[in-house]
């Protein structure tokens, strides 16, 4: 053999061990195992792992996020999401924890809307009004999983399947969220919905976050940024009202920053109709951040990022203490707050708001970001 021939074979063959390295790298980007069964299909636990180190867990029931492990400012890691470590506590405890809700996220006041000149009725699961779905919204279902190949990131595509007037929705709506999980500490979700008769859609993910860590304490101290001029008040069923609400002079204004607990027990109507704060925030969607979160005492942050035009801030103001999660810490009163992005709440019986008509004809595309880091 020659030298040019010599030295050709000897790149190919470290070509060859680079792309087998780079090829199992990518492997052990997810690892899946066995998390149990619902209705007669699998259910498993899917960890992601990014180059810093940092981890977030997934499972296809419900398409949820489990755990999310990721660093304070003295590089400590803790878990800052709600889930369970078990399927079995999965069905046992809360319905929503992590999870991708839909065919209609948030409330439906009476659970009827008309479409096309046809009302259809849902299922009542939130007293007289229809929340996140009904009973056996996307949230308790079990997706298909696809494990993403050739990606820059760790990533999962979770889909399902919704059949026509499935609680009472029209439509054969096929659904899918891909999760990809950075090495700048980012989950973002994609979502991409398709259906073959018109129908109504929106969809959010349910996480609860605590940047203390979840079970240190409650998120009242936490710092909230929401970049929103107004807010949609609610009625005493927690169904908006209607009316577009500036947040000048109001505790709904976190323009600038504000802790959770600083006026949350103000004797604000809204406020207390809401047993504090649960309402849809109106979205300037001037900037690329939308929304932020930050705890003084670990220096977590966590930043959102969307194309929706609304997101919910929950305060956790029905946690009782009686659910037990991850490692069994316990979910007390307030200890969790949600970033639900989102279109606004029983849409379908306000034609001024932002529309959620789902047709054959266009598909409905999103992606949400929640980016966490450590400020010093």
């Amino acid at each position: 053999m020659n030298n040019k021939l010599l030295t050709l074979a000897i790149i190919l063959s470290i070509f060859s061990v680079m792309v087998a390295c780079n090829s199992s790298k990518k492997q052990v980007m997810v690892k899946s195992e066995k998390f149990g069964s619902f209705s007669g299909k699998d259910v498993y636990l899917y960890t992601l792992t990014n180059k810093k180190g940092d981890v977030i867990k997934l499972t296809n029931y419900g398409a949820s996020v489990v755990e999310i492990d990721v660093p304070d400012r003295n590089g400590k890691r803790e878990n800052v999401t709600f889930g369970y470590d078990s399927m079995e506590d999965y069905l046992k405890g809360d319905l929503y924890f992590g999870k991708v809700v839909g065919r209609y996220a948030n409330r439906i006041a009476k659970g009827k809307f008309t479409l096309d000149g046809q009302e259809y009725s849902l299922s009542l699961n939130d007293g007289v009004n229809t929340l996140h779905g009904g009973n056996t919204g996307w949230h308790s279902r079990v997706w298909n999983a696809q494990i993403l190949e050739n990606t820059d990131f760790p990533a999962i595509r979770f889909s399902y399947s919704s059949p026509d007037m499935e609680e009472g929705y029209p439509g054969n709506v096929e659904v899918e969220v891909v999760y990809t999980w950075t090495d700048d500490d980012e989950i973002v979700m994609d979502y991409k919905v398709t259906t073959d008769k018109n129908t109504v859609i929106n969809v959010t993910n349910h996480a609860y976050f605590n940047l203390h860590g979840v079970g240190n304490g409650d998120i009242l101290d936490h710092e909230v940024i929401i970049k929103a001029s107004a807010f949609t008040p609610v009625d005493s069923t927690l169904i908006p009202t209607g009316e577009v609400r500036k947040v000048e002079g109001t505790p709904f204004d976190f323009r600038t920053p504000h802790t959770i607990g600083e006026r949350i027990e103000q004797p604000d109507e809204q406020l207390i109709l809401g047993r504090g704060y649960d309402h849809n925030f109106v979205l300037d969607e001037a900037e690329e951040v939308d929304a932020m979160a930050y705890d003084p005492s670990t220096g977590r942050v966590l930043e959102v990022i969307t194309d929706q035009p609304g997101i919910q801030l929950y305060t956790g103001n029905f946690l009782d203490g009686t659910q037990k999660g991850r490692g069994g810490k316990v979910y007390n009163y307030r200890s969790g707050l949600c970033f639900e992005t989102q279109h606004f709440p029983d849409t379908p019986n306000h034609a001024d708001f932002p529309a959620v008509l789902l047709t054959p004809d266009e598909p409905f595309v999103s992606s949400t970001t929640y980016r966490f880091s450590v400020r010093k």
